[in-house]
């Protein structure tokens, strides 16, 4: 499969808007692929949901507030971000690009932004790391069986914390796939699988997720787990006040409000609308990144504002990776963070700490 795109990569990357980018991955990507990025669960009323979210959501703007020179400088757990932004551990990236991760972790900093590495990427945690190593530095982690070796895996490769993806036991019901008969060689999924970095074992344990099986674990499996990571870790796909709360009760030091970008439960509620329950549920010092329905710099003040301290992107760094590789994706993050910019001078806000629910107001 990757061979067979390369010949649809565009070399250009003089992207006006997202738009473009996202119409050049388009005409990029074979169908199937860009129906496996673009779909979602069930009747795909999540997938809509996190869009609408944002739309529910207007800016105040604060004309004369002096502010001219704004920083989007801010911090996650201790790791500095020149943007509050964050890429996705996204699966099968070779699909998309034969550079995949290590592409978008180069764009990501060269952006001064943080890649969030996949456990089910074409390239292996090593491969990634040493491709962009101050931007690399989360490791995706399962919780299956096989997690704590992974995670002493990461932690030996000099990975400064674990995200761990608790709302994918089994992949959703993607109707889309299935209409398509989509079945994509799983070797663009099994760069941590194969053993290239000398851990043994994994594939057969992993391998139950990839044929639907799933290796569910509970609260009390994922807590025993826990104590044996030795890195801080994110808990993944944290969509009401009780999964949070009991995930910061086992030991999680930071959330993702995430539904998994649409792709597993459907219909379930946006991400961006559970966020300030869970946000008030668990105070302000714990930290929150949020996830699902991120397309524009709007899209991150209006998440900022609502209580989260940072975002992550899926669908748009590959299509920014489709579109034109890391030029592609270092794009995408170039004009998210310009657009954020330039609202937060718009809206009187010098800072990443300054904008909070005094700047936006619910649409009528």
């Amino acid at each position: 499969m990757t061979a067979q795109l390369d010949s649809f990569y565009p070399t250009r990357v003089d992207f006006g808007t997202l738009d473009e980018i996202h119409r050049a991955a388009a005409a990029a990507l074979p169908a199937e692929v860009l129906d496996f990025v673009e779909g979602g669960a069930g009747k795909e009323i999540t997938l809509r949901e996190n869009r609408a979210a944002f739309d529910r959501w207007r800016i105040l703007p604060a004309p004369m507030s002096g502010v001219g020179a704004p920083s989007t400088r801010t911090e996650f757990l201790g790791m500095p971000l020149a943007t509050p932004i964050l890429t996705a551990p996204f699966g099968g990236d070779a699909l998309f690009h034969a550079e995949g991760h290590p592409a978008v972790a180069r764009a990501a900093q060269a952006r001064g932004a943080l890649s969030v590495v996949p456990e089910a990427g074409s390239f292996s945690y090593q491969r990634v790391r040493a491709a962009a190593p101050e931007a690399a530095r989360i490791a995706q982690v399962h919780p299956f069986g096989h997690a704590a070796m992974v995670a002493e895996r990461a932690a030996r490769l000099g990975y400064e914390a674990l995200c761990v993806t608790l709302d994918c036991p089994v992949g959703g019901f993607r109707t889309r796939n299935m209409a398509n008969r989509f079945d994509p060689d799983q070797r663009h999924f099994a760069g941590n699988l194969t053993g290239a970095d000398g851990a043994p074992g994994v594939a057969e344990v992993f391998g139950q997720l990839l044929k639907r099986g799933g290796m569910v674990w509970d609260w009390a499996e994922l807590a025993i787990a826990a104590t044996g990571f030795g890195l801080p870790w994110i808990a993944k796909g944290v969509l009401t006040p009780a999964t949070a709360e009991r995930a910061l009760a086992i030991g999680a030091s930071a959330l993702v409000v995430s539904n998994h970008g649409g792709r597993q439960v459907d219909p379930a509620p946006a991400s961006l609308d559970m966020l300030p329950a869970i946000r008030a549920a668990v105070g302000p010092e714990v930290p929150i990144l949020l996830d699902s329905g991120i397309r524009t710099g709007s899209d991150v003040f209006l998440a900022l504002a609502l209580g989260a301290d940072a975002v992550i992107i899926g669908r748009a760094a590959i299509y920014g990776l489709a579109a034109a590789g890391q030029a592609g994706v270092d794009r995408v993050l170039e004009l998210l963070t310009e657009e954020l910019r330039t609202l937060m001078i718009l809206a009187g806000t010098p800072s990443i700490a300054a904008i909070d629910r005094s700047r936006i107001q619910r649409a009528a």
